[in-house]
């Protein structure tokens, strides 16, 4: 029988285009021209107006082009959220080529691998980060050109590097450089390194479609509007800011920038600029929440702000609460651009106490508006876990906002994307209401007498305690249990804490069997990202 709707019912130009972020930018060019797009320093030492960014940006991808760059072509760039980084997030795939934005938290040698890896054609820099990039070109075994960010705002020293600064390339550009999206929504936009723990990073490739999903789908779950003023807390390096680079674009918000995290800046940028959202792992609100009194600014609005990575312990969300900041939880990753899941609010929380409250806030939650499905799984057999708050299995996410695959890495690809879903290697569970709650990664659950341990659980109560500023939990190997709990714990400043003390606060407030037999004191290594290294501490432990 032949399908009436198939007949005469065509894809053409007029009723089926391309999905690409770059066209947010050319309606808030012509919809809010004279409106602040961009903010930079804490006085406004630097500002744009849509109309002007959107020249720049054209001007970015006219010169990239007259240098022969284009469809299938890297463009690196090494910079802090400046005004030049979020342009790039537009003008290097207006040419058709795709955006490699390096973590300048990497050394040299990670640096080197990835430009060569991703076959990088051109270099932006800043010059904060000459000694290292100098070190990485050195390495490299072949030249690039390289282009200086010299920022008026940066007040620190740095060698320039490259044949001219980023002004001076503006300048090759033309201001009327066609701005097309690509024929193919699946082409290529940016490529991201994850921060590898063991091994050389892997390229997670992102195409057209999904940032254009993924952005959009952070303004309507973050309610990022023409009137909101986003603060750049999260780097744009990182999952292009959580896609927040494109989000706020599309609604034609206001980007606040800031070079690095610093509650003595922050505080004054959400007074002084009346900044109604930010985003961060959750050490960027520890920052914040341990600043000093004295750095410390009250204001009117409450700054939404959305936070990922570790499940911020319900304690940490709390009082963020009391400073001002009402804290909303996404879960993702770099492979599903950045947020894919969301903590959804539920009226009937309301009537829970305070730290009822901080804990539903604490869970994962349920998937974006714009990715089809997340679903907690068996990993061996595919079969979804029962919804009952205590069965584990991975999460696994499905849809338009998953990564393309890993650049150069066939292998990792399939694994990732087996049985038709992608493997996030987090373990959780689902509640009966269908939200799932984080447990663990599957490398970090310790198994004591064979009994299942949540280092989120115990670390959890950790937070809790008024001494503690941080905490990480780890398994240490163990004759008679297999493995136990170990404890690395940041005091606070003045804090007065020992380890039987400690001991004695987490017997009091969990079973006996998940309660840390060794606690140590100390600062955490992190990640270039901010996430703690929990490898480091296992190597640690076992070494104890």
């Amino acid at each position: 029988m032949t399908n009436i709707y198939e007949q005469h019912l065509d894809r053409n130009p007029a009723n089926h285009v391309p999905l690409s972020p770059l066209s947010y930018l050319e309606r808030s060019a012509l919809v809010f021209p004279d409106k602040t797009a961009v903010i930079h320093g804490v006085n406004g030492e630097r500002s744009y107006t849509w109309s002007e960014v959107y020249t720049r940006a054209r001007r970015l991808a006219s010169a990239l082009s007259k240098r022969g760059i284009g469809t299938g072509d890297t463009v690196s760039i090494m910079a802090t959220n400046t005004p030049e980084m979020l342009e790039a997030h537009f003008g290097v795939p207006a040419t058709g080529a795709v955006l490699n934005a390096l973590n300048y938290r990497l050394d040299a040698a990670n640096l080197s691998f990835i430009l060569n890896h991703c076959e990088s054609k051109l270099l932006i820099t800043d010059r904060e980060f000459a000694p290292t990039i100098k070190a990485a070109l050195a390495d490299l075994g072949r030249s690039i050109p390289v282009i200086d960010i010299d920022d008026p705002v940066y007040e620190g020293d740095g060698e320039l590097l490259g044949e001219k600064d980023y002004e001076a390339l503006l300048e090759e550009g033309d201001p009327d450089f066609p701005w097309e999206v690509p024929e193919d929504e699946w082409q290529a936009i940016t490529l991201n390194y994850t921060s590898g723990t063991t091994g050389n990073p892997k390229g997670v490739v992102l195409h057209h479609r999904g940032a254009y999903l993924n952005a959009i789908g952070n303004a309507y779950t973050f309610n990022v509007r023409a009137d909101s003023r986003y603060l750049w807390t999260l780097p744009m390096f990182h999952c292009n800011g959580w896609t927040f680079t494109w989000g706020v674009t599309a609604a034609g918000g206001t980007h606040v920038c800031l070079r690095a995290v610093d509650p003595a800046k922050i505080f004054p940028l959400i007074a002084n600029h009346n900044v109604t959202h930010m985003c961060g792992a959750p050490i960027v609100l520890t920052m914040l929440i341990h600043a000093p009194d004295e750095v410390k600014q009250s204001f009117p609005q409450t700054v939404e702000t959305a936070t990922g990575g570790a499940a911020p312990p319900s304690a940490v969300i709390r009082k963020m609460g009391d400073m001002g900041f009402h804290v909303v939880h996404l879960y993702g990753l770099t492979e599903c651009y950045g947020p894919a899941t969301v903590c959804e609010w539920k009226d009937a929380w309301n009537d829970l106490s305070m730290d009822e409250q901080a804990a539903m806030a604490a869970r994962q939650g349920v998937e974006y508006v714009t990715l089809e499905s997340m679903s907690v799984r068996d990993p061996d057999t595919m079969d979804p876990v029962p919804r009952d708050g205590e069965t584990i299995g991975e999460i696994m996410l499905r849809g338009n906002t998953v990564m393309k695959g890993y650049l150069k890495n066939a292998d990792a690809s399939d694994a990732a994307f087996k049985g038709g879903w992608f493997h996030t290697g987090d373990l959780a569970v689902m509640h009966d209401d269908g939200y799932a709650e984080v447990k663990d990664r599957s490398k970090d659950i310790i198994i004591s007498g064979g009994e299942n341990i949540s280092s989120l659980e115990v670390e959890e109560v950790l937070y809790k305690h008024p001494e503690i500023m941080e905490a990480a939990v780890v398994a240490r190997p163990d004759e008679k249990w297999g493995e136990t709990p170990c404890a690395f714990v940041t005091p606070k400043s003045g804090a007065n804490l020992t380890a039987e003390t400690v001991i004695a606060y987490c017997r009091e407030n969990m079973a006996r069997y998940k309660v840390p037999k060794t606690i140590v004191f100390g600062e955490l290594p992190k990640t270039s990202t901010g996430k703690i290294q929990k490898f480091v501490l296992r190597e640690t432990a076992r070494n104890l």
